[in-house]
């Protein structure tokens, strides 16, 4: 048994995977329009190209970035400790140089 792909003539994917049997003698039939070489799972639009026997992508870069899932938003728990974070930070500072100001001899 064999994997075959099944192309229109455009040479666009139709089938991604069929199988052929051997004849009698052991060879591999293929019919016209159907080819034995694999293409890479990870193509979206996948075109075969009889000429070069080669899958090349056909997809725009448009059309593969519209398939994309949206960017999540951020998670307000994540931004609000983020925001205390900093806010520790500077109030730590701000502290550090009024005591520095004050003279207290802890710089």
């Amino acid at each position: 048994m064999k994997n075959i792909f099944k192309f229109d003539k455009e040479t666009f994917l139709l089938i991604d995977n069929d199988v052929t049997a051997p004849d009698e003698e052991g060879n591999y039939n293929i019919p016209a329009g159907w080819t034995d070489i694999p293409y890479d799972p990870g193509l979206y639009l996948p075109k075969f190209y009889p000429d070069e026997n080669v899958w090349k992508e056909s997809a725009t870069k448009e059309y593969i970035e519209s398939l994309q899932p949206p960017v999540p938003e951020p998670d307000p728990t994540d931004l609000l400790k983020k925001q205390n974070a900093l806010l520790s930070y500077q109030m730590a500072r701000l502290q550090k140089e009024v005591a520095s100001l004050k003279g207290d001899g802890s710089s």
